[in-house]
């Protein structure tokens, strides 16, 4: 790769945002051809990996809106792939599962997705992997913190506003 001039952070900012948009775009291909739509994969997957949810947790892992979450858990449901139960720690809670046929269906799903994921990082080699890996997570914290940061600040702007 030839070095080009200083990376500066907002062209470092421009790389990613342009690979996520271009990485989101194999990925919901990936998952177009297991035949699901992105939000009934990610609900699925969801279950799968964590096992008996409530829609609400569901849509927390997701990073889904209410509405869609509802309508995808009644696709699933009306497939036979999900199954509502009642949640044996709140009475007022329902707890979505994966029946049989929709943990079979999730896992192979998943299985092709994450083969499909493989072959296109395969062009990496493991260390550019783990360097990826690390300075995008530590970058990810690092915004989560500065967030968190002026929330605060800003929750005691208006509190003081408040006063």
């Amino acid at each position: 790769m030839k070095k080009g001039p200083r990376i500066t952070a907002t062209r470092l900012w421009l790389v990613i945002t342009k690979s996520y948009r271009v990485l989101s775009l194999v990925a919901e291909r990936s998952i177009a051809n297991t035949g699901l739509c992105l939000t009934d994969f990610a609900a699925l997957e969801a279950l799968l990996h964590k096992g008996p949810l409530t829609i609400t947790q569901i849509q927390e892992k997701v990073l889904l809106a209410s509405g869609s979450m509802t309508a995808a858990v009644d696709r699933l449901e009306k497939l036979g792939l999900i199954v509502r139960k009642a949640s044996p720690s709140d009475r007022r809670a329902r707890v979505v599962e994966l029946t049989a046929k929709g943990k079979g269906l999730a896992k192979s799903c998943f299985e092709r997705h994450a083969k499909d994921l493989e072959a296109l990082m395969s062009e990496l080699s493991e260390t550019e992997m783990e360097q990826i890996y690390e300075s995008l997570k530590k970058l990810g914290l690092l915004a989560a913190e500065k967030l968190e940061e002026q929330g605060t600040r800003l929750r005691s702007s208006k509190a003081r506003a408040a006063e």
